[in-house]
């Protein structure tokens, strides 16, 4: 299976550090976030990979090379414009024929891909998308009103969502449904799948998940790194 890592985004959260590395460089203890990625993709049985490159990718290309240095081939994409999440497939459609793997480059997961690939067959579906739980302090007194008229109240609630992880499968047929050359986010994809009536299915992940683009992950994974705490990941 093959994997396409999304790495041409600006990293705009984690500015000033990213005016000089891209977001997928960003170092979590000794290692950068993609060589952490790379690592992962390779115990799970990934060995070939194409990174999408923007912001800064003559820097990524360096680090990463061809892949020998993980037992992968490592191909790249340019992005002439930023093309949003999903977007930058059009430039690989000639490469994916089967089911493909498709990532954020800045994320740390314990996921199991076996798993989730066998998921995703099992379901049948043209995308999965892996999830998590994020619980979010809302430090307000919230109302619920119906008619006008308060029938609940919680003060500083901490709510429960399910989010994405940045990790989706995809069979090649859904390029078809992905526009050629222009800004393409996976919030179009998803409303565009779900107006055609084609099922998109979730897999929960109830491991460890930290998006290193956000700086409070940041900031966590370098506590993680000073405690010995990335060793559960094996990175």
């Amino acid at each position: 299976m093959q994997a396409i890592i999304q790495a041409g985004g600006k990293g705009s959260r984690l500015r000033p550090y990213t005016l000089v590395l891209p977001k997928p460089m960003m170092p979590v203890g000794n290692q950068p976030v993609i060589e952490m990625l790379l690592k992962w993709l390779r115990r799970n049985g990934i060995e070939e990979a194409y990174i999408t490159l923007g912001y800064l990718g003559h820097l990524i290309r360096a680090l990463c090379g061809d892949g020998q240095q993980w037992g992968m081939s490592i191909g790249y994409s340019e992005e002439p414009e930023p093309l949003g999440t999903v977007g930058a497939l059009d430039l690989l459609r000639d490469k994916l024929d089967d089911t493909f793997l498709v990532l954020n480059g800045d994320l740390i997961t314990d996921l199991d891909l076996r798993a989730f690939h066998a998921f995703h067959k099992e379901k049948g579906g043209m995308l999965s998308v892996a999830t998590t739980e994020k619980r979010i302090h809302v430090d307000l007194g919230v109302i619920e009103s119906e008619k006008s008229q308060i029938v609940g109240f919680r003060e500083k609630p901490t709510v429960p969502f399910q989010v994405s992880m940045g990790i989706y499968l995809m069979e090649a047929a859904i390029l078809d449904h992905i526009p050629k050359g222009i800004p393409y986010g996976f919030d179009d994809l998803t409303l565009g799948l779900l107006d055609k009536g084609i099922p998109i299915y979730t897999y929960r992940h109830e491991g460890s998940w930290m998006d290193i683009g956000r700086q409070e992950d940041f900031i966590e994974a370098q506590k993680l790194v000073e405690d010995d705490g990335l060793t559960v990941l094996g990175v």
